[in-house]
């Protein structure tokens, strides 16, 4: 064992020790230092387990031999895969039994890995010959069929190869095939390769062309041994070139007749063509130019376009141009081009631009313009008739109304003239005046609501809350044959808006409700929260969050015919002196001044429901911070007030009842004369009472100066109208409309002046 060249090791004993060769040193690695006469299964503890069968079975006598078996060893710090072919023989001693085991290990590692390799490779070359699209065969030195690719058996369909094994392979091709077929077979069988192009079928009678290969395949002499043939399809190949050739036949044919279309239609055709650099110049331009602008061939050629364009189109033609050189199309751009007689006409065109040019076709839409043009100022007059006749509608309303109101005023003052009139009669006269007042109040504050030009004083509040609230005031409107049901949601809808506006609505629509039904019936009123406002009217639709307030009735509905005229003022389908026509076009001034709506649905015999939205508020009313102080208005006494009119009959009655008020009062005619009075004398006034509309500095402005200059000197302003207001609001200053009572007077001055010192004492506490 000793001498042997071979790799060998003995396992000897009981305690089956390990001894060996020379040949088998390399195998122990870093073993060797102690290997020799160590047990085996301190010796190989990571490969013991995966051996100890065999040993075992020798030891029992027998014994065996193993290819290739797999063992884990560790070999430079890390467990490898490794295969040994191992022979053991049982060694008897001096018993006569089996004291030991000789193994002869051969590691086959390398070859195992070569062979899997070598299968891997074969695996892969089959797989790629099966799916290959080209018919590769292998045929012997006479031409015959001997072998055949999985790829070009499907290529040729061919269902069973030993059908056609050993088949003269030249026999399959046609024509000029047959013999180039054989010229390829003897060029490959003397060394050469073998080159051709022809028709052969497949197995199920299609036709196909082939280009094809054969080449030898040398034995280990160097010789030509067997052939190598491979067949590519250019069916579809050789049907382009078939199709290309045809094309190439008739393409002179076609470009002429082409031409000539094209040429015909740049010749007769109605709308103006043009080719131009995109400097502007022209370089081409059709007959049409002449018909249309009276420009000939000559005059236009070389000449920049930009010349003819009219100058206020100049500035979007050089855009457009600028477009094109960047190579954007321009579809549908319209401008004015001068005609050779000076006038212009109006052209639409569509230009496209390639490398160097622009293509341009104009369309003469003159008439097309003057026509919408003429539509237009049509339209525009009728609008002014319909203008002048709502004018005139509301001028009629306004003025019969207020003719009634002065009729009343104008007979209780003559009364009250006559001498010796009772005191009963008296105060009569004078009451029947005070309401008249408030009638035409009333009467001016809707033509405001309708006109959007009343001065809203809005809050957040909310919505279910106000109904639930003027529900009872509601049944009193209504009656008590008509059934108002209210149905709003668990949680609160908060909208920002006038409350009292928002109350006057739901009475104004309520009322005419209950005329609808005659006394009697069903009036429900639903709250909801939606995400969109319908499109009515001329207004497109809007995506935003609204509270819904429906009020729908079981009237006798409206007519179509006058569900277009119910929010115009004046308009009403009751009798004379059963309403002025104006509450329901006032609900619609509210709606629109509070960015919101109102629409309709109704149906003649099905009753009406009116919709009003408003936009959801997100935002809660706050508490107020500041703490109420024990003052009240009856505290309030002795006041001193700075009174800015420029109307001297209203500012002498104003100051005047002031002074019977027991109120302290001067009077500015205008603000710049008040300004100067609180240079002087600023610390002697309580309050200021300014009307709005004076010249020079409103008393809006006055308002804001003052609150800069002197923060604890409340401001009153006072007006019938107000444009500033309608568009910026009251801001923080109270706002007394005109006309108004004394009593009204007293109250927002002494107001103001308690919310003054308010502030002051909360002021003071912190």
């Amino acid at each position: 064992m000793l001498n042997s060249p071979d790799s060998m090791y003995l396992i000897w004993g009981p305690e089956l020790r390990f001894f060996f060769n020379d040949a088998y040193r390399p195998a122990l690695g870093g073993r060797e230092p102690d290997a020799m006469g160590r047990p085996v299964a301190a010796l190989w503890s990571d490969v013991w387990e995966q051996v100890r069968p065999l040993v075992e079975k020798t030891l029992g006598g027998s014994s065996c031999r193993i290819e290739n078996h797999p063992v884990v060893m560790q070999r430079s710090g890390s467990d490898q895969q490794t295969w040994w072919t191992l022979s053991f023989s049982p060694l008897y001693g001096d018993t006569g039994h089996v004291d030991g085991v000789l193994c002869q290990p051969i590691e086959t590692t390398e070859g195992v890995r070569a062979a899997a390799l070598l299968r891997e490779s074969e695996e892969f070359n089959r797989r790629v010959l099966a799916s290959s699209t080209d018919c590769i065969k292998v045929l012997d030195l006479d031409g015959r069929l001997a072998w055949m690719s999985e790829g070009g058996q499907r290529v040729m369909q061919v269902s069973d190869f030993n059908a056609i094994k050993g088949c003269p392979w030249p026999d399959f091709w046609r024509d000029q095939g047959h013999d180039d077929a054989h010229t390829a077979v003897a060029l490959a069988k003397m060394g050469g390769e073998g080159f051709f192009q022809g028709m052969a079928a497949t197995m199920t009678g299609t036709v196909k062309w082939w280009d094809v290969r054969v080449s030898p395949i040398l034995g280990s002499d160097g010789r030509p041994e067997k052939l190598l043939c491979v067949s590519r399809d250019i069916t579809d190949t050789k049907r382009a070139e078939a199709e290309l050739l045809e094309l190439n036949e008739t393409l002179e044919q076609r470009v002429k007749d082409r031409t000539h279309e094209l040429d015909r239609l740049w010749r007769l055709s109605a709308d103006i063509m043009l080719v131009a650099r995109f400097d502007g110049t022209m370089i081409a331009v059709n007959p049409a130019w002449t018909q249309l602008l009276g420009w000939t061939e000559e005059q236009l050629l070389g000449r920049e376009f930009m010349e003819l364009v009219h100058p206020q189109d100049v500035p979007d033609t050089q855009a457009a141009v600028a477009d094109l050189s960047d190579g954007i199309s321009i579809p549908n751009f319209v401008n004015r081009y001068q005609h050779k007689d000076g006038s212009y006409r109006w052209l639409s065109w569509t230009a496209v631009p390639d490398q160097s040019c622009i293509h341009a076709v104009g369309r003469d839409i003159q008439a097309e313009r003057e026509a919408t043009e003429a539509l237009r100022l049509s339209e525009e007059a009728l609008r002014q008739s319909q203008k002048l006749e709502a004018v005139g509608l509301l001028t009629g309303g306004v003025a019969h109304d207020f003719n009634n109101l002065l009729t009343v005023i104008k007979s209780s003052t003559d009364l009250l003239k006559r001498p010796n009139v009772v005191e009963e009669r008296r105060i009569r006269y004078v009451e029947a005046i005070s309401s008249t007042v408030d009638r035409a109040a009333k009467l001016t504050g809707q033509l405001l609501a309708f006109a959007r030009r009343q001065a809203l004083k809005p809050e957040v509040f909310d919505v279910c809350q106000n109904i639930h609230s003027i529900g009872d005031m509601l049944d009193s409107f209504t009656g008590t044959r008509v059934k108002v049901v209210i149905e709003v949601p668990d949680y609160p809808c908060y909208i920002k808006a006038d409350p009292s506006q928002f109350d006057n609505a739901l009475v104004n629509i309520a009322v005419n409700a209950r005329d609808a039904m005659q006394g009697e019936g069903t009036l429900t009123i639903q709250v909801s929260s939606v995400t969109e406002l319908p499109a009515a009217r001329s207004h497109p639709r809007r995506e935003e969050d609204f509270i819904r307030i429906d009020l729908t009735d079981t009237g006798k509905g409206i007519s179509p015919e006058d569900i277009a005229h119910i929010f115009e003022p004046f308009f009403t389908t009751k009798g004379v002196g059963h309403g002025t026509g104006l509450g329901l076009s006032q609900v619609f001034g509210f709606a629109k001044q509070s960015e919101g709506d109102i629409l309709v649905q109704s149906q003649v015999g099905s009753g009406t429901r009116f919709s009003l939205f408003l936009p959801r508020c997100t935002t809660q009313p706050g508490a107020s911070e500041l703490q109420a102080l024990s003052a009240s208005l009856d505290d309030i006494t002795n006041l001193s007030v700075l009174v800015v009119e420029d109307n001297d009959d209203v500012g002498d009655f104003a100051t005047q009842t002031l002074i019977e008020l027991g109120f302290s009062a001067y009077r500015a005619t205008n603000s710049q004369e008040a300004l100067t009075e609180l240079t002087r004398n600023a610390a002697s006034y309580d309050v200021i009472f300014s009307d709005v509309m004076m010249p020079g500095i409103t008393g809006l402005e006055l308002a804001r100066k003052v609150e800069l200059l002197y923060p604890t000197l409340p401001v009153v302003l006072t007006t019938g109208y107000s444009e500033v207001f309608v568009q910026e609001g009251v801001e923080n200053f109270r706002l007394l409309p005109k006309p108004y009572s004394i009593q009204a007077m007293s109250n927002v001055l002494r107001e103001a002046v308690l919310d003054s010192r308010k502030v002051l004492g909360s002021t003071a506490v912190r």
